[in-house]
């Protein structure tokens, strides 16, 4: 299954609690889509956040996010 990083920008102003908390809620949903979420980071000075993420499809990554908390990504790249 493709390795992809999800990229979220202009994310200024997060706590590291709202972080962990849209974290859990992708992995509430993330079995529908088939998706499996690994890793995320936060580049607090840029308000860019960088989810990695195995998923079937660039578009299941972003149904994910989507139903998980409406915060879809800006760009998806797949990574090896």
């Amino acid at each position: 299954m493709p390795l992809d990083m999800d990229v979220h920008k202009n994310m200024e102003g997060l706590t590291d609690e709202d972080l962990k908390e849209a974290h859990k809620m992708n992995l509430e949903v993330q079995a529908k889509h088939g998706v499996k979420h690994q890793k995320y980071w936060y580049n607090k000075e840029s308000g860019t956040i960088f989810c990695l993420c195995e998923a079937p499809s660039k578009e299941a990554a972003e149904a994910c996010h989507r139903e998980a908390h409406g915060n879809v990504p800006d760009e998806i790249i797949e990574v090896h």
